[in-house]
């Protein structure tokens, strides 16, 4: 079974040997590595939209690292708290599958037998997403217009990736639950005393969200030690300092070998309203 529809006319997609295909005809292939491109053409706002092949490469390395196996971990714990049995799941903005395969798996191995799948508009990350999870479908695709049917999803996840409030309202069951995952206020405190002159906590508030009830905010924080100028320069590729460090900043964090850093993360927990 597929979570996803046709992006063109909306019908349920059928997974067939090396494509998709609705009843309409229309046909996606599946890539080698095992995604699909359901992305059509005139939503694309660049010609490699997402994270680049060298992001993309830093990244998964990073995590694979387990230097977030504390946010991976409340992830779980929250799916297993939160999903039904026999759970349809989707990860919006899944990046390189890593949460995507961690809750995945849990539920798998909880006997949940869940049907899940991950979107994202980087091509390059998700064929690392793909390698590392055979069992989740992943498609190229806007979290603005998801390849999903309506009140389709059980549970929806969503870490540090667009909120695309009006179509997750419109993917989730009435009484699914949905999982957004933002920094905390010292998240990376220790990184950006090195970047920057004058750095400032993250603004840390509770947003209510028409169509949404909270359930609860989970905090998480861990100390971590990166390692190496690789990991230090991976890390640093993926926050939103990267595009906005001055020169001195970039320099001082090129000097370092290691740096103990503080993540901290507030997932808040919605269920989507009747």
């Amino acid at each position: 079974m597929s979570l996803f529809v046709c992006p063109i006319c909306g019908a349920a997609l059928e997974r067939e040997p090396g494509r998709y295909r609705c009843p309409a005809g229309h046909s996606y292939d599946v890539a080698r590595e095992g995604y699909t491109h359901l992305l059509p053409a005139n939503r694309k706002h660049s010609k490699m939209p997402g994270d680049d092949k060298g992001m993309a490469a830093a990244r998964s390395a990073f995590l694979s690292k387990d230097y977030y196996a504390a946010l991976r971990d409340a992830l779980c714990r929250l799916a297993l708290d939160y999903a039904p049995e026999h759970p349809a799941v989707l990860d919006t903005g899944c990046g390189e599958g890593y949460y995507a395969s961690a809750v995945y798996r849990a539920l798998r191995d909880a006997g949940r037998m869940p049907c899940m799948a991950g979107t994202d508009i980087s091509k390059a990350i998700l064929r690392r997403a793909a390698k590392r999870e055979k069992d989740v479908e992943f498609a190229v695709a806007s979290s603005y217009h998801l390849p999903v049917a309506d009140r389709s999803i059980d549970l929806l996840l969503n870490c540090f990736s667009p909120l695309a409030l009006e179509e997750f309202r419109r993917a989730l069951r009435p009484g699914g639950t949905f999982l957004y995952v933002v920094p905390s206020e010292k998240h990376l405190w220790e990184l950006k005393q090195v970047l920057y002159d004058h750095p400032y906590p993250n603004e840390v508030k509770e947003t209510p969200y028409e169509g949404f009830a909270y359930a609860e905010i989970r905090h998480v924080e861990d100390r971590i030690r990166v390692l190496g100028q690789e990991d230090l320069h991976a890390l640093f590729q993926m926050t939103p300092y990267y595009w906005k460090t001055p020169k001195s900043g970039c320099q001082r964090l090129a000097a370092l070998e290691e740096l103990a850093v503080t993540i901290s993360f507030d997932i808040h927990v919605f269920r989507r309203e009747a």
